[in-house]
């Protein structure tokens, strides 16, 4: 049986409809590759960097377990170029330590044989 592989822009349709439904855990399961590496601002008080697919899972669970309250959270349909896509990401939320923050970002992914292998965020 041969499986598919998913091509960059099949990859971001399906990232669309898990990230409408804040489904990000669920990305990662779905999509992440075993050596994803996960980029943040070099200056960043919030994140930083982390390689690996659980690594970077333990990167998203450590930050949403700090997250006292949401007020507010949207995501862009992704736009496309070759074999990576990116989307807008704003939010808005208290959280343990910060206080209440507002971020806005561009988030980068880069696709590899039908799985993410990059993100990387800017804001």
């Amino acid at each position: 049986m041969t499986t598919k592989i998913l091509t960059t822009q099949e990859v971001a349709a399906r990232f669309d409809e898990l990230a409408r439904e804040e489904k990000w855990f669920e990305i990662q399961d779905e999509f992440f590759a075993d050596d994803v590496r996960s980029i943040d601002p070099a200056n960043s008080p919030y994140f930083g960097y982390a390689e690996g697919k659980a690594a970077v899972r333990q990167k998203g669970e450590n930050w949403v377990k700090k997250i006292t309250e949401l007020h507010g959270l949207s995501t862009t349909q992704p736009v496309i170029a070759g074999n990576h896509f990116s989307v807008g990401r704003t939010m808005d939320f208290t959280v343990e330590g910060f206080g209440r923050i507002q971020i806005d970002e561009i988030m980068l992914y880069e696709v590899k044989n039908g799985q993410i292998v990059l993100e990387q965020f800017f804001y």
